[in-house]
């Protein structure tokens, strides 16, 4: 079996093909949407590439598995007949516990706080806010597609973890939070 060229040629005219095959304008809010996720997981590899601990590191590598998942789902045209992987409510509970472990060794958040102070913090809240970016944009997709709410609650609290990883991250690398000062 040959390599195959990565370049086709078939979306020259401003179209793409999602997964079962149907053609779509590639300024799509399907694109739109699972082209963020895409971007998302590119930072988290990103702020993991910056990263020494191997708990965290693992976390990240686990979440970037679960936005895969996620986009190609998204990217699906509902062929049934196409076997994904499915993003399972564990992965949700797995978020919400990690949260709740980093929740117990942080000090209670007294003001708002601004991103920024070390690189591993400012490239969090980059994750952050591209993956509030990625949930708006599936919130309008599900406007006028079938979307599961599975996937609108995963991203939503993919960003609180995102926020508390943060913080933690600023603990760890003994930097203080910058506090917003109006």
């Amino acid at each position: 079996m040959g390599k195959f060229k990565i370049y086709t040629k078939t979306g020259d005219t401003g179209q793409t093909s999602l997964v079962g095959g149907t053609r779509i304008d590639k300024d799509h809010k399907r694109i739109e949407t699972y082209g963020t996720i895409d971007e998302l997981n590119a930072f988290v590899g990103t702020l993991n590439d910056q990263l020494i601990g191997q708990e965290i590191k693992n976390n990240l590598l686990r979440i970037q598995n679960k936005l895969f998942v996620l986009g190609s789902l998204i990217a699906n045209d509902e062929n049934k007949s196409i076997k994904l992987p499915e993003l399972q409510e564990n992965e949700i509970v797995f978020l919400e516990e990690e949260i709740d472990k980093m929740d117990e060794l942080l000090p209670a958040l007294k003001s708002f706080i601004l991103p920024g102070g070390h690189p591993q913090v400012s490239a969090c809240h980059v994750c952050r806010v591209v993956c509030r970016r990625a949930e708006r944009q599936l919130i309008g997709l599900a406007k006028e597609a079938v979307v599961n709410n599975l996937h609108i609650k995963y991203l939503n609290r993919l960003s609180d973890y995102f926020f508390m990883l943060s913080r933690r991250l600023s603990q760890i690398n003994g930097v203080e939070e910058i506090p917003w000062n109006p």
